[in-house]
């Protein structure tokens, strides 16, 4: 590095120049700022100068400020160009300006002195005038601010006046506006990141007073050093710079090894989004390192592997002697490109002796020996190889012909760089790095206006939808945006299309260029028939995901399928070995993947497949509807439906539900047939009925008892079951006539059928006793419960059932102010549930809350308040937060909490406790919610409570008194 001088400030407050030695150059500031008249030089602040003269020069009052800034800042050094460097001296100088990158990258602060940007003060009126004259300063327009903007770690912009106005990363936004310069570069990414051409461009509207400064200026951006040769003229400087920026790349001697990029054997690549997170890793992985580096991009079929290396290939071009794009596809495809890079080469360099004289149409083993004894010169190690489309990778063990050894077509030498593009995760040769969907809704967004040629876009509900549905497949959003660029349909239109018609639309939408012999609908095909070679129930597994949502496949989903007659799926479900054995193929080749689940400890986690992925085992591996499959996908979904007293119950039926929705509108549209699987639509209602789905349940209990009364009867008792559970429906919508009609129906056959006191009959019986408590008949409610408390005696007094009525019972004398009674009643069925079931079991909590409600009646606020922050902690931990206002029985604890917080003079809490229970509701029930209305009024009510704005704060809270009693109290019905 050159000799560095610095200024130093005394302690009296003068300005002195001094020489730090090399091996230790002290903490110091840097000035940057647009030359002026009377600047003060290097002779100035020479030791037998006048001083004197040297304060009164205008350049004086910008070294006065940084003097003063970097001691506001701790430092007692600071560097400005126009003195710290002997500029007569031409040695020095050229010395200077090679080093001076460095200098700025190396300066603890960096100020930025901006004489044409005035604010006067601190006042924040004239805000907007500064920030128009920031944007349009002299500073942004010069060359040699480019490097000062650039280099060092912290910059701080100042005003004429001296005042600050922001600092890089502050002003980021601002300045990337100003300068096109991308905000990752402002905020510290290394340069080498960036292409040469992008760097350059960084330069283009900048301009210098001598022209061989718009070169030399340029000299730390790129790294490099060269000789200052004034009067050469721009454009010979600039073929100097380059000539030295490919050295640094591509080596000394890289003339005799460099080959022009040939555009025609790269894969055409659609307009580039998003990827800047790969691009980067890409680079980090293959840049820079003295061995060869490979880098293996491996993903789903259509995900943009292969975009993404021609993206990368155009950033970093520059960097490399020769790249060679080759066709891994086959071992034919492999050969005859190695062919092209000979005659590549050749029509460059037809004097290289390791090709010369090879027969290009005789034997291409040759060919591909020459090829890689070429690569693997010692001299010719800055080659770049991408081997795209290595879809059919040679496995160990495999003995099939048609798959592909890369290993015999790489270069054997230690250097170079490698990109392999493949939808096999078993790839090795290589850093893996797995290309994912694009997550921003904005990047779906820029590829759908970029090929349909529809800009304006953005705020398109209907554009929104149509990439939501994609999901972040560039092969689909392309194939889209293709189909959309000449035809009048609007979004909407094609959404409707690729729902109701997807193999047809496919098939009709134009051919992509940028995905060569590839659509949508044949992208997976090719795939799948090398995953069948491997695995035939890896083939079958994804056929019968069609049945199913897209979303938390799990084994223990699908072992209730053991027993279908198809032994490619006996073999999935055999055990868990087995299942993962075949979804782990389908993962290895990109077709599924695993993902985040509500799993529980007793249950698997889960796996997914990409919506579009979804759609084509929907359309083309299941063209023709296979109704024993769709069979046997509604058995295994309604076989998972667990009863209430499991563990983790909640957490399993919010499993399920996407999967019983699916099934829910094969039943709806006629598409399975229900004949026989009654006693499947009958649990789908049960979990609806849980989920507070309540439509849904109806719709469910309605064909399951309607194919029960035609196959079985009805007075069976499975038919009976199923009019019990629509009574309980019924009742929680509060068509309490049409319930008591149900339910009394059920009685009457359960006791002929079975018995006045069996268990299923008993459960009717209670079931009963919560209706007439709703209905107010609580005389008749205690007759119900007390007849079937004394039919469960035979199970015992801790038997859940038993339990279940207890808790009936304490909401019952809490109902008639029959308080100690209901707290013996609670607490007997409190102790009894967590025996039985645990204390954080949602049926034990839901007693916990019921016992804080009689608290809150009783008057005694703290022990309430106690109990129902019990009860919402051990929800939360059963049900998982972010699943709370989807449970019921948490959004009564909500309700309950806030009618406490409201009667202690807690009113902002009370709003978020009641606002919760609203959102919950209206999430569950729709805003048409019988209980939403309460809520508002509410909501409202303390509203106009509140003490309004310069008034008191001691206005009295307003008293509520609980809502309808199936809000103060939990009851638990028996679903049979």
């Amino acid at each position: 590095m050159a000799l560095m001088r610095l200024l130093q400030r005394r302690p009296d407050g003068t300005v002195i120049l001094c020489e730090p030695t090399s091996d230790h150059v002290p903490a110091y500031a840097i000035l940057s700022h647009t030359w002026g008249q009377e600047e003060v030089t290097f002779q100035d602040m020479e030791a037998n100068s006048d001083m004197s003269k040297t304060v009164s020069k205008a350049g004086w009052r910008k070294i006065e400020f940084c003097a003063k800034q970097a001691a506001a800042d701790g430092l007692q050094y600071f560097w400005v160009d126009t003195c710290c460097i002997d500029k007569k001296n031409a040695v020095e100088l050229g010395a200077a300006i090679n080093s001076m990158f460095r200098w700025y990258q190396n300066a603890v602060r960096c100020y930025v002195y901006l004489l044409d940007v005035s604010k006067p003060g601190n006042r924040t009126g004239g805000e907007r005038a500064w920030e128009e004259a920031f944007r349009t300063s002299r500073w942004f327009t010069r060359g040699w601010t480019l490097q000062e903007l650039i280099a060092p770690r912290e910059v701080d912009f100042f005003s004429a006046e001296g005042h600050r106005l922001g600092t890089k990363l502050s002003l980021a936004a601002e300045i990337h506006e100003i300068t096109d310069i991308p905000e990752k570069a402002l905020r510290g990414d290394a340069l080498s990141n960036f292409s040469i051409s992008e760097r350059r461009s960084w330069a283009e509207r900048r301009n210098t007073t001598i022209e061989e400064d718009e070169v030399y200026c340029l000299l730390g951006i790129f790294d490099v050093s060269m000789p200052l040769i004034y009067g050469e003229r721009r454009d010979q400087a600039f073929r100097r710079l380059e000539e030295e920026i490919h050295k640094l790349y591509k080596g000394a001697d890289f003339e005799q090894y460099a080959v022009r990029l040939n555009l025609r054997s790269f894969a055409e690549a659609a307009q580039f989004v998003a990827r800047e997170e790969e691009l980067s890793k890409m680079h980090e992985l293959l840049y820079g390192h003295s061995s060869r580096a490979a880098v293996v991009l491996h993903g789903l079929g259509g995900i943009g592997k292969t975009q993404l290396a021609v993206e990368y290939v155009r950033r970093h071009k520059e960097k490399h002697t020769a790249i060679f794009w080759l066709n891994a596809n086959d071992e034919d495809s492999l050969r005859l490109s190695f062919r092209g890079i000979v005659r590549q080469v050749l029509q460059y360099h037809p004097s290289t002796r390791v090709l010369g004289g090879i027969d290009l149409e005789g034997d291409l083993d040759r060919v591909v020996s020459a090829v890689k004894a070429w690569l693997d010169l010692p001299g010719n190690a800055r080659w770049l190889l991408i081997y795209d489309n290595y879809d059919n990778p040679r496995t160990p063990g495999s003995f099939d012909r048609t798959t592909v050894d890369i290993r015999k077509y790489l270069p054997e030498s230690d250097h170079g760089s490698i990109i392999i593009t493949t939808r096999s995760a078993r790839v090795t040769q290589g850093r893996r790095l797995h290309v994912q969907k694009l997550t921003a809704l904005e990047d779906g967004l820029k590829i759908l206006a970029n090929t349909s040629g529809r800009g304006g876009i953005e705020d398109d509900s209907n554009a929104k939808a149509l990439v939501s549905k994609l999901d972040g497949l560039p092969l689909a959003l392309s194939t889209a945006g293709a189909y959309l660029e000449h035809v009048t349909d609007s979004f909407a239109e094609y959404l409707r299309l690729y729902e109701a018609s997807w193999l047809e639309l496919q098939t009709t939408s134009p051919t992509l260029s940028s995905y060569e012999d590839r659509s949508l609908y044949t992208t997976w095909q090719v795939t799948l028939d090398q995953i069948r070679k491997q695995n035939v129930a890896s083939a079958q597994l994804l056929k019968l995901w069609a049945y199913f949502d897209k979303q938390d496949m799990w084994f223990e989903l699908l072992r209730h399928a053991h027993f279908a007659d198809d032994k490619r799926i006996q073999k999935v479900t055999e055990n868990k070995l087995s299942f993962n054995k075949a979804v782990r193929l389908l993962c290895e080749y990109g077709l599924a993947h695993p993902e985040p689940s509500l799993s529980q400890p007793s249950e698997s986690r889960g796996y997914g497949v990409h919506s579009c992925v979804h759609s084509w085992t929907i359309s083309v591996l299941n063209s023709e509807w296979d109704d024993s499959m769709a069979q046997l996908a509604l058995t295994c979904v309604a076989s998972e439906v667990p009863s209430r007293d499991v563990d983790e119950w909640w957490l399993l039926e919010q499993r399920l539900l996407q999967h019983v929705a699916r099934h829910e509108k094969f039943v709806r549209n006629g598409k399975v047939d229900i004949k026989g699987m009654e006693w499947a639509l009958h649990n789908l209602g049960d979990l609806y009925a849980d989920q507070g789905r309540l439509a849904k349940a109806e719709a469910m209990y309605n064909r399951a008892l309607q194919g029960k009364e035609e196959a079985l009867g009805a007075k069976h008792i499975s038919t009976l079951e199923t009019v019990n559970n629509l009574g309980t429906l019924y009742a929680g919508q509060g068509r309490l006539a049409e319930a008591e009609a149900m339910y009394n129906r059920a009685l009457q056959g359960k006791e002929e059928a079975l018995g006045a006191k069996h268990i299923s009959t008993l459960e009717t019986v209670n079931n009963l006793g919560i209706l007439y408590a709703d209905q107010g008949r609580l005389a008749e409610a205690e007759a119900m419960y007390n007849r079937a408390l004394q039919g469960k005696e035979a199970l015992g007094a801790k038997h859940i059932s038993t339990l279940k009525t207890v808790n009936n019972l304490g909401n019952l004398y809490a109902d008639q102010g029959r308080l100690a009674e209901a707290e013996a009643m609670y607490n007997w069925a409190l102790q009894g549930k967590e025996e039985a079931l645990g204390a954080k079991h949602t049926s034990t909590l839901d007693t916990v809350n019921n016992l804080g409600t009689l608290y809150l009646n009783q008057g005694r606020l703290a022990e309430a308040e106690a109990i129902y922050d019990r009860a919402l902690q051990g929800y939360e931990e059963a049900i998982k937060p972010e699943l709370l206002p989807t449970y019921l029985p948490a959004l009564n604890n909500f309700i309950a909490s806030g009618d406490l917080y409201a009667r202690t003079g807690r009113e902002d809490a009370a709003k978020e406790m009641y606002s919760r229970a609203l959102a919950g509701y209206t999430l569950v029930q729709g805003p048409s919610s019988k209980w939403c209305k309460p809520l508002e009024d509410r909501l409202q009510a303390l509203q106009l409570a509140s003490p309004r704005q310069g008034e008191g704060a001691d206005i009295e809270s307003p008293r509520y008194g609980p809502l309808k009693r199936k809000h103060s109290a939990i009851s638990e019905g028996e679903l049979t």
